[in-house]
């Protein structure tokens, strides 16, 4: 049993990891989404708005299955296993952050932006500090939801053969003939996101001081 739980927890660090590059790497990119999305250009965000579209509405499972496979067959290589789940997490978890924070970038009061024109406000300097940080905590509850939700797709990676949490589980358990490595990794999950929760909460109590 010793053995089993060290590797759930070495398999518990690739999780980890799943998370912390989808995380790091999501946000700045939704924004970027979020800001061509909102483009007064119909061609830009027309574009953006069918990407949105189509990694909301196909599962993250066919997606992984298509950034490990489809290079293969259209540019004759591929990436590595690991590379290949942080790119469909990364641009997975972009979408759904990018509606986000429209939705939070929508419900500001116009006259903050007529403000800004009338003080001269760049508008860069407009949207990093004075609409981002209301966003910020406007959107966080949702973003809380959302990450939250990460912790647990990380299981979608043993789709293409990355050895993380579940994935490590599952040999254990068809291994054992048991399903007890299984109940095990979900105490594993339920402690990672019971960790992320009050991380959000504090966050929350923090922010609402403002």
């Amino acid at each position: 049993m010793g053995q089993f739980i060290g590797q759930l927890l070495k398999a518990s660090l690739v999780s980890l990891q799943i998370f912390f590059y989808t995380l790091v790497l999501s946000i700045p990119l939704s924004l970027l989404v979020c800001s061509l999305r909102m483009s007064k250009n119909k061609i830009v965000s027309g574009v953006i708005n069918i990407y949105i579209m189509i990694m909301r509405g196909t599962p993250l499972i066919l997606q992984l299955l298509f950034v490990y496979f489809a290079p293969y067959y259209i540019f004759g290589t591929s990436f590595n296993r690991f590379t290949a789940c942080i790119i469909a997490f990364v641009i997975n978890y972009a979408a759904y952050f990018a509606e986000i924070f429209r939705g939070g970038l929508q419900s500001l009061p116009i006259g903050q932006h007529e403000a800004c024109l009338t003080l001269g406000i760049k508008p860069g300097t407009e949207y990093f500090y004075v609409k981002l940080p209301q966003v910020f905590r406007m959107v966080f509850p949702s973003l809380g939801n959302e990450v939250i939700t990460l912790v647990k797709d990380t299981a979608l990676a043993q789709t293409i053969g990355v050895m993380e949490l579940f994935r490590t589980a599952q040999n254990a358990a068809s291994r054992q003939f048991s399903t007890v490595p299984i109940f095990i990794a979900g105490v594993f999950y339920f402690i990672m996101n019971g960790v992320v929760s009050k991380l959000f909460e504090y966050g929350e109590k923090k922010l609402s001081y403002y």
